[in-house]
């Protein structure tokens, strides 16, 4: 017996020797073989070492096994960051080469636009690529992340990158037009578009670039179909509020799932005449937009311009007086702030609240002004009710007392973050004319129940 229990001691020893020895192999194999479960790969790998084949020769024979019955040919379009193991057939419609510092060293990586059927998107590649401009390329095992708030995809070591039969894609004087799109069809897949609209806001903004002082136009564009925030980077001469203009290959950038539009020297604009025809009505769409359900903003990455419609649930923490950094506006504590220390902290007041309307709910934010205007007290009044006890604690307890259960309208902006969905209001009022409406519907709901 005792001589059993030895033998299995020293069997469990060499099997955990075994298994730290080839922990990195199979790691590494994982790596490569990103869509592949992992236990398929030690079975494979773990007959393989029973059979006396070289660990090199093993990975090979499992990398080609597993890669032979092909990985998943996805369209631009379709891809979400996260994913990994697939594969594009595109063209390359750009391609630079740049040396960066990765851990210490210079190392050259390469990155450019991909283009197919269904769009264009971004790359990088961790690896040397001998390709140009038109070429048509199966990008095999590629990654997609999340690089300035869009999807991109990656090309790693553990990639394949095999050039195509030329006829196999359409002709990049095909795939490099630039679409004509609805706003409603505009998302984070677009780097351009080419569209008709109307301006509904413009302001003038001073910005420093680089150390140069300049002036920029920011607004709103619409058609039918929503809204969309825009920059222009050169001057738009004879464009104001109400003007109708064609923009042609106009970039698009995205922040916290939202779109913008951005104009610059090289982007076509003319205004469109009164007597061309227009698929909307200019006048229709300075309108404000319907409330939606927050269960769709809740789906969406972030919508511009939307309205909601809810009962307050929740006041949450961090509502009330509050004191803001005078350089860097952020929330402080004690009059100190994460960035510049001690400083003079300025009063302010805000309201973080929980919309809800029954198919969700979503938190709202208030800044100073529309947090008086539904609180109903000013920043000055509020700080009468601290009393003796100067508690800030005191106006968040009156807020949730004050705005628990009450029933409001919010229009502004959504934006996801890793946090989840919030609601930045720009507007907020009491719907008074859907009353009868909704007691309608409340009783409805309510008919047959004791």
């Amino acid at each position: 017996m005792e001589e059993m229990l030895r033998l299995c001691t020293v069997s469990l020893k060499w099997e955990n020797m075994m298994d730290e020895k080839y922990a990195p192999h199979i790691e590494e194999l994982t790596k490569v073989l990103a869509n592949v479960d992992r236990s398929m790969i030690e079975n494979e790998f773990d007959l393989l070492i029973k059979y006396r084949v070289p660990i090199s020769e093993a990975k090979r024979t499992i990398i080609k096994k597993f890669r032979s019955s092909g990985f998943m040919i996805r369209g631009i379009k379709e891809l979400s960051v996260g994913e990994k193991g697939f594969s594009l057939e595109v063209r390359i419609l750009k391609i630079s080469e740049k040396t960066v510092d990765l851990k210490g060293e210079r190392t050259i990586i390469f990155s450019g636009i991909l283009a197919d059927r269904s769009g264009l998107c971004p790359f990088t590649s961790w690896k040397q690529l001998a390709l140009n401009v038109g070429d048509a390329v199966r990008i095999s095992n590629a990654s997609v992340r999340n690089w300035y708030n869009r999807t991109e995809v990656s090309i790693s070591a553990y990639s394949e990158v095999l050039l195509l039969d030329d006829s196999s894609l359409p002709d990049i004087s095909e795939l490099a037009v630039i679409p004509v799109k609805k706003f409603i069809d505009v998302g984070p897949s677009d780097l351009f578009i080419s569209s008709v609209a109307a301006i509904i806001d413009l302001y003038h903004r001073n910005v420093d670039v680089k150390g140069e002082d300049l002036t920029i136009i920011e607004g709103v564009l619409a058609d039918e179909t929503g809204r969309l925030p825009f920059v222009s980077w050169s001057p738009l001469d004879g464009v104001d509020i109400g003007s109708i203009i064609r923009f042609k290959d106009a970039s698009v950038r995205v922040y916290r799932g939202v779109p913008s539009i951005h104009l610059d020297s090289s982007t076509p604009v003319e205004l469109v005449g009164p007597g061309e025809d227009l698929s909307f009505d200019p006048m229709s769409v300075n309108k404000p937009p319907e409330p939606v359900c927050i269960s769709e903003v809740l789906h969406a990455d972030g919508i511009f311009d939307v309205v909601l419609v809810g009962n307050i649930v929740s006041v949450r923490p961090g509502s009330g007086l509050i004191a803001r950094c005078p350089i860097c506006n952020r929330v402080i504590l004690k009059n100190v702030c994460r960035s510049h220390g001690a400083v003079d902290g300025l009063q302010d007041m805000r309201i973080k609240l929980v919309l809800d309307d029954g198919t969700g709910s979503v938190l709202v934010m208030l800044n100073r002004e529309l947090s008086e205007i539904v609180y109903g007290k000013t920043l000055h009044e509020s700080f009468s009710l601290l009393g003796k006890t100067m508690s800030m604690n005191a106006i968040f307890e009156d807020m949730k007392r004050v705005l628990t259960g009450r029933y409001i309208g919010v229009r502004g902006n959504t934006s996801r973050s890793e946090f989840g969905v919030t609601f930045v209001t720009k507007s907020v009022w009491v719907p008074d004319h859907d009353a009868e409406k909704r007691i309608y519907h409340l009783l409805k709901r309510l008919d047959g129940v004791e």
